[in-house]
């Protein structure tokens, strides 16, 4: 049988057995076999170990595509030349997830453009990676989340996922005042989460603000025990990075 036919059967074969990660690599791990005269054992092994790398490749996309993080996320490329009152070790020790193992809440406050989406998304993007089920969504998402999950198999589907997280990081957390429904039912979803699920709360206002936000003391009083029950409150400080850093679209005159 020519091996043109060989590889059109173990394509097909791939295809029925949706090994799709042999089938992409099946040709450079002959190569490589042939080349080095491996046994049979070894060369089974090679055949396993590309499939499995390409589900768990598989696997880390689908969790990253259902975090919804922002476009730029990676800690890796943080700019530390910016003064946010934030050292590097301590950026280095939060990267190390232990907060997360010990179901710590991180709060992240201060001002807009100092940096504290760009921490917290970058924070679950570490955690998807280290194979934490963590997702990012802001406080509007997730109230509305909860408004139309009895409605709609899609705001159902992704509040299942939440109540399922290692993770959850609710960014512009009380941006805006919310009504006394949508904050019973907040409270209700913090309170049902909050001794199995860890979170990063993005901020500019102070608790003290929370109640005006929510328009009930008593409520932002008990959300607030929830939240900064096990918590590390990060005061995040500086000058906006954007404004800083703004493009404009005039070239800039001699």
């Amino acid at each position: 049988m020519e091996n043109i036919d060989k590889r059109e059967l173990i394509t097909n074969y791939c295809r029925q057995f949706k090994t799709a990660g042999i089938n992409a690599n099946i040709d450079q791990i002959i190569c490589k076999a042939e080349s080095r005269g491996c046994g049979f054992w070894e060369f089974t092994l090679e055949l396993l170990a590309a499939e499995a790398q390409h589900r768990h490749l598989n696997e880390v996309k689908r969790r990253f595509k259902a975090t919804r993080l922002p476009e730029k996320c990676n800690l890796d490329e943080y700019d530390y030349s910016f003064d946010n009152g934030l050292h590097k070790t301590r950026i280095s020790q939060l990267r190390e997830l232990g907060w997360l193992d010990q179901l710590f809440n991180l709060m992240l406050m201060g001002p807009s453009g100092v940096g504290k989406s760009f921490l917290a998304a970058g924070l679950c993007a570490d955690a998807v990676k280290g194979g934490y089920k963590a997702y990012f969504r802001t406080m509007e998402e997730i109230l509305n989340i909860l408004k139309m999950k009895d409605f709609t198999r899609t705001a159902m589907a992704d509040y299942k996922r939440l109540l399922k997280a290692n993770l959850i990081v609710i960014d512009d957390i009380m941006l805006f005042p919310v009504d006394k429904n949508q904050a019973v039912a907040f409270f209700h979803f913090i309170n049902q989460l909050y001794e199995n699920t860890a979170f990063i709360i993005t901020t500019n206002k102070m608790p003290a603000e929370w109640a005006k936000m929510l328009d009930d003391e008593v409520l932002a009083t008990a959300l607030l025990d929830r939240l900064l029950y096990h918590c590390e409150v990060v005061n995040l400080t500086g000058k906006s990075y954007r404004m800083k850093n703004r493009k404009s679209f005039f070239e800039h005159e001699n």
